[in-house]
């Protein structure tokens, strides 16, 4: 079973969270433009650079706005950095929620799961939402925290649906989408360390055998 490499940064990558103004008539198009390119450039600063230089003026000069911009679309700094990770969950929740489990065995069922989850949790704009959530931890304790427990709830419900819907089975699905979003945002967290791309090939591979095997030694355990 083969598993893709992270996919490189889209064009344009839109947040979902509202613009502190509300744009009007056929500027509202123009300014979509502008909000979902300052975004794109967060996330590449963030990515590229790491946290501590994602200043509002560094990702000002990098996008090409001034600071009145970003300040009219997103109120302040830590608006924008809530708009990447608003995007980053977003982003996050529609590819696992897409995600058509085929028929088959339990090993290629449960590698369809593990290879979803992964492509989700390495894409630039989760890259850099985690990155974002991890380094305010302190002062937005809150909101790090619906976020991440909402991405852990949609874990849940992927493990869910690789057991089924048979009575008792939830429990079990609430563990495998357990072990994965430790596991998988482990392996996001040892890239962000190591600061360079790693091939996880191997270790996603352990993972699905681990995980079918568990399956299949006990289902209803």
């Amino acid at each position: 079973m083969t598993f893709p490499d992270a996919a490189p940064l889209q064009p344009s990558i839109q947040a979902r969270v509202p613009p502190t103004r509300p744009e009007e008539g056929r500027g509202q198009e123009r300014g979509d433009r502008t909000r979902s390119a300052i975004i794109d450039e967060t996330i590449r600063c963030v990515l590229d650079e790491g946290f501590a230089a994602a200043s509002a003026k560094h990702i000002a000069e990098r996008a090409g706005v001034t600071w009145g911009v970003i300040q009219y679309h997103f109120g302040d700094r830590s608006g924008l950095l809530g708009a990447v990770v608003a995007s980053g969950y977003e982003s996050f929740r529609q590819s696992i929620e897409a995600l058509d489990i085929p028929e088959g065995t339990t090993p290629e069922r449960v590698a369809t799961i593990v290879d979803a989850a992964w492509s989700a949790f390495s894409r630039p704009v989760s890259r850099a939402s985690l990155e974002i959530a991890v380094a305010t931890r302190t002062t937005r304790a809150h909101t790090q925290h619906t976020e991440l427990a909402a991405m852990a709830r949609t874990l849940h419900q992927l493990g869910e649906r690789i057991v089924g819907d048979q009575p008792g089975q939830r429990a079990l699905g609430r563990l495998i989408g357990d072990v994965l979003w430790a596991t998988l945002r482990g392996l996001v967290l040892a890239e962000m360390v190591a600061g360079e791309h790693l091939d996880f090939t191997r270790e996603r591979a352990m993972l699905c055998d681990l995980i079918a095997a568990y399956l299949e030694a006990d289902p209803s355990s």
